[in-house]
């Protein structure tokens, strides 16, 4: 009978009782240059059988040897012996080499664990064989995993059907020895037939959204943990791209290909984060690939989630909460977490099903969100133990890379970027890096406009919200500001006819960012103030003479005034609540300036055929209504309200403080929300009870 390639010697060691191996025939790989890379022998000791993680790759230049404690010898099976199922093999893999396949099909069954067991003893009585058979079909498997591995090198495509079944047994709910049997098999199906890779790693990955035990549970098998069916896959995997390093490739492509829909269960969802985290630890060059891939489809959902908050009601947005709450309370986690079939059930109608499945994917996707989040800041931390090490830095870059090519140019996302403005305020090395990147982005003229807004909204509600930034970065990014606002202000102002949200969108966008860090930051822009204000008591700074620093006051009196008329367009809340600390502080007084925007039409400075209200008219859009001519109050760093991964940004950012008497005619206990929330978060599923986020 003709044998195994010699990359396979860990079959021939398995079943001793194999003929004699004729030639080795070369494995069906290419150079190092190819997609595959180079042929991977497997040698002997090749498997570990522990689970253990490797230290490092070897260069793939070098003959992969990888070590293991595992010394199987197995000769009889069931009530046949490996040579008997060899000889079996062989007879199916002839026949179907001639056109006859009856014990060809056969044999696929008999791989893929549907088989009935073979049974020699004919006479034995019903009960006997009934306590024999489970043990019987164990053994029985495991010992064509050991034949077939001898194979190998006539498992072309001819074979395809065969190899397929192969990859449809379940595996993973099997004994220890089964699984290393299996491992071994794939290792040396790669080896002698590259072709089958891709199949190879895209089983393996199939299995990384298994939670639940009956995904990968054997009858008469005992229950095999989630932690022991996820070593026994890993260790799988990591086999796989040690004796074949050129695999790296492959599986990128699959994981990425493999990640879980944005409608899949957060249980699904969730158990695929937790293995591509494990991944990481051993498979060193998909370590970037992995992060970059996770954080995509965070914003993804991040930005899903947040237009399905807006499709919702406040009633149905309380319902969320409570969902929420209610499995908080109870200690579930998502990964626990039923289908809610049973409460499908209850669903008396096409509307009450519509909110009950409304309610169910924002929850999911707040799950998903809010836990895989707290696995990414669980994972970086440690790297940031010295934040001005070396470490730190690279780590603090990667962030940043991720940030700048993935969650800036996002429109909405409102969570995910707090993984950077956390890490950003460990050191002053990594903000000024932070600060250091918006900047460039902002004022880069060969970047799209859209992403030039977001860096300056990201800038300013960095500065404004970071508690760890001090004033001294604050005033800076302040003057800086202001110093490109007053370019823009001599540019456009020459042939300026009136507002116009279409032609300056930058110039508004850096001069609502200016007003949001007044906002919160006023103190760290004084210079000086009178002796009598107690610096603990915020109402003690009002109707004071303060000394602004150099160019503050100048610099927006300047560009408010201008003929862009900035206070028309930007945000009417964040006009709202600069204008009352401005005057109270005896910093601006624009209330005229507002009163006299109220009797402006902005429609009558729209360039284009805008100005005549055509385009509006064909549009379908209210000519009366202006807001589609102002800009969003858009600041990514508002409150952080997940309720599982909160608590590592919670010392992070400043809350919006009240003052006493600011608004002499409000009442004392009046709306003590953050700035400009009601139109920035609107309410989601994550506010306290009372609605307020502080």
């Amino acid at each position: 009978m003709q044998s195994a390639v010699a990359a396979t010697t860990t079959a021939t060691q398995l079943a001793r009782s194999a003929a004699k191996p004729a030639t080795p025939l070369k494995p069906i790989l290419k150079t190092a240059s190819s997609t595959l890379g180079k042929r991977r022998a497997l040698e002997d000791d090749d498997l570990p059988s522990d689970g253990s993680s490797t230290d490092h790759l070897q260069s793939p230049r070098k003959r992969q040897r990888v070590e293991f404690d595992m010394n199987l010898e197995i000769h009889e099976v069931g009530a046949r012996t490996v040579e008997e199922i060899k000889k079996e093999i062989c007879k199916a893999l002839d026949g179907h080499a001639h056109g006859d396949d009856e014990d060809y099909d056969i044999l696929k069954e008999a791989v893929a664990g549907r088989q009935r067991i073979y049974d020699a003893d004919d006479d034995d009585d019903d009960d006997e064989l009934d306590k024999i058979l489970p043990e019987r079909r164990r053994q029985e498997l495991k010992g064509y995993m050991v034949a077939l591995t001898g194979f190998v090198p006539r498992l072309g495509r001819s074979a395809s059907g065969l190899v397929k079944s192969v990859l449809r047994c379940q595996w993973l709910g099997r004994d220890d020895q089964f699984a290393t049997v299996y491992t071994q098999f794939l290792g040396a199906l790669v080896s002698a037939q590259g072709s089958y890779l891709n199949l190879v790693l895209e089983m393996l990955v199939d299995k990384f959204g298994n939670s639940r035990p009956a995904d990968w549970a054997v009858p008469d098998f005992p229950t095999v943990t989630r932690e022991r069916m996820q070593d026994r896959l890993h260790q799988a995997v990591r086999y796989l791209l040690r004796v074949f390093p050129a695999a790296n490739v492959v599986l990128g492509q699959v994981i990425v290909s493999k990640f879980p829909y944005h409608d899949e269960s957060s249980r699904v969802h969730l158990a695929y984060v937790d293995n591509l985290l494990r991944l990481r630890k051993y498979a060193s060059q998909l370590q970037t690939d992995i992060t970059d891939l996770i954080t995509n489809r965070l914003v993804h959902i991040d930005v899903k989630m947040q237009m399905d908050m807006d499709d919702l009601d406040d009633r149905l947005t309380a319902m969320v909460l409570m969902a929420l709450r209610s499995a908080q309370a109870n200690g579930e986690l998502p990964a626990d977490d039923d289908d809610d079939e049973s409460d499908a059930e209850s669903v008396d109608s096409d509307d009450e099903e519509d909110e009950f499945n409304q309610i169910k994917s924002v929850k999911e996707s707040i799950e998903k969100l809010d836990v895989t989040l707290d696995k990414l800041f669980k994972l970086y931390t440690p790297y940031f133990d010295d934040p001005d090490s070396p470490e730190a830095l690279s780590t603090f870059e990667t962030l940043l890379n991720e940030f700048s090519h993935i969650i800036l140019p996002a429109y909405k996302s409102r969570h995910t970027q707090f993984l950077v403005f956390h890490f950003a305020q460990q050191s002053e090395t990594l903000l000024d890096l932070f600060c250091g990147t918006l900047i460039n982005t902002a004022f880069e003229s060969n970047r799209p406009l859209v992403l030039r807004q977001a860096a300056s909204a990201y800038l300013a509600s960095f500065v404004a919200r970071g508690a760890m930034v001090p004033g001294k970065h604050v005033r800076l990014v302040f003057e800086v500001l202001g110093h490109h606002l007053d370019k823009m202000r001599a540019t456009y102002e020459v042939n300026c006819r009136g507002p116009d949200v279409r032609r300056y969108a930058s110039f508004y966008s850096l001069t609502q960012a200016l007003m949001y860090i007044f906002c919160f930051r006023w103190k760290d822009l004084i210079q000086e103030v009178p002796g009598d204000v107690d610096e603990d008591e915020l109402s003690s700074y009002l109707d004071q003479d303060i000394t602004w620093i150099p160019e503050v006051k100048e610099v927006l009196r300047r560009n408010i005034y201008s003929k862009l008329n900035p206070l028309k367009v930007c945000s009417p809340a964040i006009v709202e609540q600069f204008a009352p600390l401005a005057h109270r502080l005896r910093f601006m007084y624009v209330y005229p300036l507002i009163e006299t925007n109220k009797r402006l039409r902005l429609s009558q400075f729209v360039s284009t055929s805008y100005a005549n209200g055509g385009a509006l008219r064909e549009s379908g859009l209210d000519l009366n209504d202006e807001s589609w001519q102002q800009l969003d109050s858009y600041f990514p760093f508002d409150p952080y309200q997940l309720p599982t991964s909160k608590h590592w940004v919670e010392g992070d950012y400043l809350p919006w403080r009240n003052i006493p008497g600011l608004n002499p005619d409000d009442e004392e206990d009046s709306d003590e929300e953050e700035i400009v929330e009601e139109e920035i978060d609107e309410d989601t599923a994550t506010d306290d009870e009372d609605g307020r986020d502080d």
